[in-house]
């Protein structure tokens, strides 16, 4: 890392010596974000006002690159549970108080491939099994190394190797949330365009090589496969779809012997401004051990199985989510752009012994003012059989250089 550091230091340092060469762009985005939880069983309910702020600086000079970005975290209000601090009494807002190095990074790029070497985001496909997490404010990253090699017409090869995971619970990381978590990860993505979308093939192998971390039980080997496609029916219509199965069992230190099934359908119609969607996703279980069901500890989960974050952890007995959507956009609106509005709900069941453990609803509204996205979401999770009631209420603004 610090000798990524310096080398950004010494191409901004000498700019403007070799302006024609050397091109510096400054990074920087902020975000400002209130969270409101009310959650059964608990006797306080969660308020929470986070100011998020990354900043950094890029230089490029030909293929090559370099990037050094921090990150800052303050909780203006900080009437709940972080994970780490606070009282427990009240619900968890997975945003402590950090700072920090957030990216350190350097990359060759030309047309055949991409080599990137550093502290770095890597998101593969939807993020279902590896992401940023860009929804909390100290977002996951890695130190690894990653080539993307596009040297075939259709064909993509996206392998990276990581030796350490860097977590969203920033420096004061603890016990069973560490600040890093250490291992060699493996994380192999092959893609290929075929006339029915792009067929994807993966191997993810999950080294989560900490005791503290439920004893080596989140280390995985996964193997799968995606199709995702689209077609245009009509003027203004089209169809789009997914499709992945993945079969996952321990790895590595994991002492449990297990095996699970991971499959996705998912469709949604588009009729110019309206979404129509509609999906069914399972995690599946094994025996019904805590963690021998499918795990995706390096998912960006809050993006799947509903925003309340009820099974971000796979219950022992899996998750099987049926879920439908109704959305509507327009580009512009007034001096707005990107406007959406949209609402799903979630029916969740257990994979094995037939357990209705509840239902969710999920409602969103967002719109861009130039450089600056506000969004207002709600999350209101009924429990049946698994964890208590709870709403979930966020006001939000980023903005961007």
């Amino acid at each position: 890392m610090k000798t990524l550091i310096a080398t950004v230091a010494v191409l901004a340092a000498a700019g403007p010596a070799c302006a024609e060469d050397v091109k510096l762009t400054p990074l920087a985005d902020l975000r400002a974000r209130y969270e409101y939880v009310d959650q059964d069983g608990l006797a306080d309910k969660a308020d929470a006002l986070t100011l998020r702020l990354r900043g950094g600086l890029a230089a490029s000079d030909g293929g090559w690159s370099a990037l050094v970005e921090g990150e800052g975290t303050l909780a203006a209000i900080a009437h709940y549970y972080d994970g780490l601090n606070g009282a427990a009494t009240r619900p968890l807002v997975a945003d402590p108080q950090t700072i920090g190095l957030y990216r350190a990074q350097l990359q060759y790029k030309s047309k055949a491939i991409t080599l990137t070497a550093g502290r770095q985001r890597i998101a593969l496909d939807d993020e279902r099994f590896v992401g940023a997490v860009g929804f909390r404010d100290n977002g996951q990253t890695f130190d690894a190394v990653r080539a993307e090699w596009t040297a075939i017409p259709k064909l993509k090869v996206d392998v990276s190797y990581a030796w350490s995971v860097r977590t969203i619970w920033g420096i004061d990381g603890n016990g069973a949330r560490q600040q890093a978590v250490s291992g060699n990860n493996i994380l192999a993505n092959v893609g290929y365009a075929t006339p029915l979308g792009t067929l994807t093939g993966f191997a993810y192998l999950v080294d989560q090589d900490e005791a503290a971390v439920q004893k080596y039980r989140l280390s995985s080997q996964t193997y799968g496969g995606r199709l995702v496609g689209a077609r245009a029916l009509a003027k203004g219509v089209k169809l789009s779809w997914q499709a992945s199965y993945a079969r996952q069992s321990a790895y590595h230190r994991n002492p449990n012997s297990y095996a699970a099934d991971y499959y996705l359908i998912d469709g949604a119609l588009d009729v110019r401004a309206l979404r129509l969607g509609a999906g069914y996703e399972v995690l599946g279980a094994d025996g019904g051990t805590a963690l021998t069901s499918f795990q995706t500890p390096l998912a960006t989960g809050f993006k799947f199985q509903g925003w309340a974050d009820k099974f971000l952890t796979t219950p022992p007995n899996g998750v099987r989510d049926l879920y439908g959507s109704l959305g509507y956009s327009l580009k512009t609106l007034g001096r707005a752009k990107a406007v959406t509005v949209q609402a799903t709900f979630h029916r969740f069941d257990s994979d094995r012994l037939g357990q209705h453990y509840g239902n969710e609803v999920d409602l969103l509204a967002s719109a861009k003012l130039g450089r600056t996205t506000l969004s207002a979401r709600y999350a209101d999770y009924s429990a049946r059989s698994f964890m208590t009631d709870t709403k979930k209420a966020w006001l939000q603004l980023d903005w961007a250089l």
